[in-house]
């Protein structure tokens, strides 16, 4: 299988996926919660939040919840949708060469990684690292998750790689810490961490 084309992403695809009630894979109720537990972490480890970036962000979802919880830090959108990027003014890029004039403090990368064939996957792990200079969120479904029946098939994208979690830890390991719950930090990160808080493998 072959990485994600943009022409995937057109507007029957957010219909499916995000508009309509009956196939949709975003829970309102559940982002909250999500960006509610992603900031406060932030907040506990103080960690200053003055530039945020949401890779592939679809259709802005996390943009009320970052003003909500991390007032005062700008928002950047960026999707590889150009229907999006027409429809909602988002920067136009990809997860695997985008590339900012600095880096940001906070970086959200959610449901985006498994488009990418493994080649590419590792160059996105590579560009999220230069890309953030404190906390990624990332969210991507593994192979792992599909074989404990963790995921609904019904609702997900079939077109999906079905990548090994260890694929994608031994990748980011070298440029952040976990901390858990799919948030990590980056090794540049001038953040202290008590022992127990981070979950090295």
């Amino acid at each position: 299988m072959q990485s994600a084309g943009a022409h995937w992403f057109d507007e029957a695809y957010y219909q499916r996926y995000y508009l309509d009630k009956k196939t949709s894979v975003a829970d309102p109720q559940h982002l909250a919660r999500l960006a509610a537990f992603v900031c406060g972490y932030l907040h506990y480890l103080r960690l200053p939040v003055a530039r945020v970036l949401d890779v592939g962000c679809g259709i802005g979802l996390w943009q009320p919840l970052v003003a909500q919880h991390l007032p005062g830090a700008s928002y950047q959108g960026m999707e590889f949708s150009p229907y999006l990027c027409q429809r909602h003014g988002w920067q136009r890029g990809s997860v695997v060469d985008y590339a900012a004039d600095e880096p940001f403090d906070f970086v959200i990368c959610q449901g985006v990684l498994p488009y990418l064939a493994p080649r590419e996957l590792k160059a996105a792990i590579s560009n999220l690292a230069r890309l953030c200079r404190g906390a990624l969120y990332l969210e991507a479904v593994t192979r792992e998750d599909y074989e404990a029946g963790t995921i609904d098939e019904e609702l997900t994208d079939p077109r999906l790689h079905r990548h090994r979690a260890q694929l994608y830890r031994s990748a980011l390991r070298a440029h952040f810490i976990n901390l858990g719950g799919g948030l990590w930090l980056s090794r540049r990160a001038q953040v202290p961490l008590f022992a127990l808080e981070a979950l090295e493998d």
